[in-house]
C-alpha cells in the first residue's frame, strides 16, 4: 500500500527532479503548502511554501530514506534560504500526515544534528499536513522539460548519516 510523504527545501522543481528518480517513489506533484491561502497559485501563495507531494511504497523505500535523502539534497540549516533563493517560500518543512512520521521526523533531526556533519543546526519545521494546492502545469516536471533550467538541489556526497543498526 501506497505512502504519502509532503516536503518542503526550496525551490520545488530541483527536489522534484531528484526526489522522483529514487527507487520505490510512485509519483510526484510540485505545489504549495504550509500556508494561509486558499487555491494558492505561483503568484499568490502568501506564506506557503513551495512543496513536494510524494506517494511512495514503503516496501521499497521508506519515510526515513527519503527523510535522508531530503537532508542531503538542500541545506535544513538556512533559515527561508536555499542557495539564491530567498524567503518564506524557500524554507525548510516537513509535514507529517501521522504520529509514525512526525516521531521519524523527529528522529531523523536529531540524529542529522547529532552527526555534527550539516554546517549547522536543523531548522527544518515539522508540521501537520494541511492543504496541498498543485503548482501550475508549467511548474511540474519542469527539469524534465528543460534539462539546463534552474536549480540549487543536488545530493552533498558528505552529507549521509551513518548506518544505523539494524537493532535500533
Amino acid at each position: 500500500m501506497s505512502e504519502r510523504a509532503v516536503l518542503a527545501g526550496g525551490c520545488f522543481w530541483g527536489m522534484q527532479d531528484l526526489i522522483r528518480k529514487l527507487p520505490g517513489v510512485e509519483s510526484t506533484r510540485v505545489g504549495y503548502t504550509g500556508g494561509d491561502v486558499p487555491n494558492a497559485t505561483y503568484r499568490n501563495h502568501g506564506t506557503h511554501a513551495e512543496g513536494i507531494e510524494i506517494v511512495f511504497d514503503p516496501a521499497v523505500i521508506s519515510y526515513r530514506q527519503l527523510l535522508e535523502f531530503f537532508f542531503q539534497i538542500h541545506d535544513p540549516t538556512t533559515p527561508n534560504r536555499q542557495g539564491n533563493d530567498r524567503g518564506m517560500s524557500y524554507r525548510s518543512a516537513i509535514y507529517f500526515v501521522d504520529d509514525a512520521q512526525k516521531d521519524c521526523a523527529l528522529d531523523t533531526i536529531a540524529d542529522v544534528n547529532a552527526s555534527g556533519i550539516w554546517p549547522g543546526k536543523v531548522v527544518t519545521e515539522v508540521e501537520p499536513v494541511g492543504d496541498f494546492w498543485e503548482a501550475e502545469p508549467e511548474h511540474q516536471d519542469y527539469l524534465e522539460r528543460f534539462p539546463n533550467g534552474y536549480t540549487c538541489h543536488f545530493p552533498r556526497a558528505n552529507w549521509v548519516l551513518p548506518k544505523r543498526d539494524a537493532a535500533e
